[in-house]
């Protein structure tokens, strides 16, 4: 609607809508939060959790409405008819901008669960950012350090412990949680450092993953493998500033639904033949992930994320 204006232009609007939109739906997720903390009563807590999703589902499809005016994105996705609205899933995915939450948020709102991510225990004591996240039921986990373990060896396990206890909650509410493994967005910079094995991503890291189904892998009904693509981007260009200009225009997002991997958690964390089996395991998905990329920038004739030392 909006893409005949020059770019600069297109940014200030989507950067104050943007800004508005998160505004808005964060302060009523804000204030559910506060009722939540007033009201410690089971079933009201319930209520309010399903209504702070649909709030989350309402800041999602704003952000798509706004991309709408600004850019008119073309949004290739496939694998959405195998999903379930009411279904439990572990989702990872390659990472490539702060745009993808948002993007995959959107195109995911009506299919399964809004996306949920394990968040650091310190967070929740963030003013507003931890009430919210809080508010939307985000899973918090303690991560004891190698130094306190050392000095006391019987807190090994209880993190673990204390996530599954606050997991125990997600069984009477349909969850999404989604996994970066990659732990950090891809740059050219990045992969040449880390003398990536692939073209197009960094190396996966398993520890996460096998973290999350330690505490509630039997809580998931599928392992969803999602692999996100913005063929028109330029090398090492923010996507976001991208985006929000108007000059990306097209996002491709393939989701494979999966079997859950079962992950042994004591044998994880304390047999390295075992954590290298699950590794080997995350690095052959990644490898093929690596060449789906690869052909969906074949197929649009564009191979900007190709490593230039490649």
């Amino acid at each position: 609607m909006l893409s005949f204006l020059p770019g600069p232009v297109l940014y200030l609007i989507s950067l104050t809508l943007l800004i508005i939109n998160t505004a808005l739906w964060g302060s009523l997720i804000s204030i559910g939060g506060i009722i939540k903390l007033l009201l410690p009563i089971k079933a009201i807590r319930l209520g309010l959790s399903h209504l702070m999703n649909r709030f989350m589902w309402c800041w999602a499809l704003c952000n798509g409405g706004i991309l709408a005016i600004i850019s008119n994105i073309e949004w290739d996705v496939e694998g959405l008819d195998q999903l379930d609205k009411n279904g439990w899933y572990l989702l990872i995915s390659n990472h490539l901008s702060g745009f993808d939450i948002a993007a995959q948020t959107y195109l995911l709102r009506n299919h399964i669960p809004m996306l949920k991510f394990f968040l650091k225990q310190e967070l929740m004591y963030v003013p507003i950012m931890g009430l919210g996240c809080w508010a939307l039921d985000m899973p918090f986990m303690h991560r004891t350090s190698a130094a306190k373990l050392r000095k006391n060896p019987k807190l090994k396990g209880k993190d673990l412990a204390t996530t599954r206890k606050a997991c125990a909650r997600f069984k009477h509410l349909p969850t999404s949680i989604i996994n970066y493994v990659e732990g950090s967005r891809f740059t050219s910079e990045k992969h040449q450092r880390q003398q990536s094995p692939y073209k197009h991503l960094l190396r996966a890291k398993a520890g996460g993953i096998a973290f999350t189904l330690s505490a509630m892998g039997e809580q998931f009904t599928n392992l969803l493998n999602v692999t996100l693509v913005y063929p028109d981007s330029k090398p090492d260009e923010d996507i976001l500033y991208g985006v929000m200009n108007g000059r990306v225009k097209k996002v491709v997002m393939k989701v494979e639904v999966m079997p859950v991997p079962e992950v042994d958690s004591d044998a994880y964390f304390s047999q390295a033949e075992y954590r290298a089996e699950f590794q080997r395991w995350l690095n052959d998905l990644w490898l093929k992930k690596d060449d789906q990329i690869e052909a969906i920038m074949q197929q649009y004739g564009n191979n900007h994320l190709q490593n230039k030392q490649q």
